[in-house]
């Protein structure tokens, strides 16, 4: 489904994934000078994930952390790294458990934040922890 704007992810119908999916690419959708419609469609997915995650955390865990990875670039793109870095703090958080490409990305993101916030030996360390993953299976 083509996403228009936030309101179509509480169509009639839509599931609850699929409507958090919805709201995550239209906030990636947006350009640089929407930024609020974009930060604020991100902290609706980013809320919403919680909630299942909650209900059922083995199932949407990695959905919970992809909220907070994508609101976390979105909050970078934007020069707003204070913010961004819990985000991708609680990102990694959670990826530990996940493992694999989600720990990866949420690494990835995390060094990006530190970087950002000229904490360079973090990003560095965070960075090296990345690079120290296995390569996905294929």
């Amino acid at each position: 489904m083509t996403r228009n704007s936030p309101d179509d992810a509480t169509r009639k119908g839509t599931s609850a994934v699929d409507a958090i999916e919805g709201l995550l690419a239209f906030a990636a959708s947006r350009p640089r000078w929407a930024a609020s419609a974009a930060i604020n469609s991100a902290s609706e997915a980013i809320a919403r994930s919680r909630a299942l995650a909650a209900q059922s955390p083995g199932e949407h865990l990695p959905l919970l952390a992809r909220c907070l990875n994508t609101t976390a670039r979105l909050m970078l793109a934007r020069g707003r790294a204070t913010e961004a870095l819990p985000l991708a703090q609680e990102a990694v958080a959670l990826s530990r458990s996940i493992g694999g490409a989600s720990l990866a990305v949420s690494l990835r993101r995390l060094a990006a934040a530190q970087e950002a916030l000229q904490r360079f030996g973090d990003a560095a360390a965070t960075l090296a922890e990345a690079d120290r993953l296995p390569p996905p299976p294929g």
